[in-house]
């Protein structure tokens, strides 16, 4: 069962809401978070966008493409990306990627710095806007969740603030087209995520599902109102293998399916290593854009589409 957390309890009950938390941390790596901060109606319109991207002429797509740029920055069709990389089948997804919004004469930018490009932007009213709004306050929720992770760790409750206000986190629009019944179809291969915790919001179109530490394959419930969170890879290391970092995947859907995830990222120089109190360190200390760029180029490495 992937346990479900209220969210609106958090000020009120702290030490409790970090415990139920911590819990799901240690157990499948996945909960779900009721009543977020993020307002609904700002919910709303990022799927209200993200349909209207999706549904931009092909050639308007390829021109925002993200291959067109090192920075992992716009639209991805079919088979830009294979998230398991022992299966030869394409992803049949497509996304479209978002990151720190930039100025182009940002030093960062100019230096050429990883991770540091331009957003590339369709020509869709209101879009630039609403995202960068949803950017903002999904990271916010993201360091909320943080730091009941810290709590649960035993750590300051504002241990991670300073090692995500300048971050990698990602905004990722996706979407699913309807199975077509093929052999080996797959809407997202199965994975681990990247960084330090995700937030995923879903349409209520079943397909997601996530695999255990010790067991099979169970479905992720569609819950009004909440976000799905789970815990990535660079948080299993700091919490040195603490928490679970669940294998997870998305099975092609009946209907159309749309998607909106945010990777919450630490920023480029946060060196992952062993926290405080998680005992002997299994991994070597590694910086945060280290190994996002390390994962990234596996899952963009070229496949033959079948």
């Amino acid at each position: 069962m992937i346990p479900v957390i209220d969210w609106s309890t958090a000020n009120r009950d702290r030490e409790d809401v970090a415990a139920q938390i911590g819990a799901a941390c240690r157990d499948t790596g996945f909960f779900i978070l009721k009543a977020p901060d993020v307002p609904k109606d700002l919910r709303a319109r990022v799927f209200e966008m993200s349909h209207r991207v999706f549904s931009l002429p092909q050639t308007e797509k390829q021109r925002i493409s993200i291959l067109n740029t090192p920075h992992f920055r716009g639209w991805a069709a079919k088979g830009d990306e294979s998230l398991d990389e022992t299966r030869p089948e394409v992803d049949t997804k497509e996304t479209f990627n978002i990151g720190l919004e930039l100025a182009k004469d940002d030093p960062r930018v100019l230096a050429g710095e990883p991770f540091r490009g331009l957003n590339q932007w369709p020509d869709i009213p209101e879009f630039r806007n609403v995202m960068i709004e949803y950017y903002e306050a999904t990271l916010a929720q993201g360091l909320g969740v943080l730091s009941m992770i810290a709590t649960d760790l035993g750590l300051s409750h504002d241990h991670f603030n300073s090692l995500f206000n300048d971050s990698l986190s990602a905004l990722r629009l996706l979407r699913y087209p309807p199975a077509t019944g093929a052999e080996g179809e797959i809407g997202a291969g199965a994975h681990t995520d990247y960084g330090a915790i995700t937030l995923l919001m879903t349409d209520g179109e079943p397909g997601l599902q996530v695999k255990p530490r010790s067991g099979d394959w169970i479905d992720v419930p569609s819950i009004e109102n909440a976000y799905v969170v789970n815990i990535g890879d660079c948080m299993m290391r700091w919490s040195n293998d603490i928490y679970a970092s669940t294998p997870h995947r998305v099975l092609p859907p009946r209907r159309r399916r749309h998607s909106v995830a945010f990777f919450v990222e630490a920023n480029p120089d946060t060196v992952i290593s062993a926290l405080p109190g998680t005992g002997t360190p299994k991994y070597q200390p590694i910086r945060a854009a280290d190994y996002l760029q390390s994962r990234l180029d596996a899952t963009y490495a070229p496949k033959d589409t079948p």
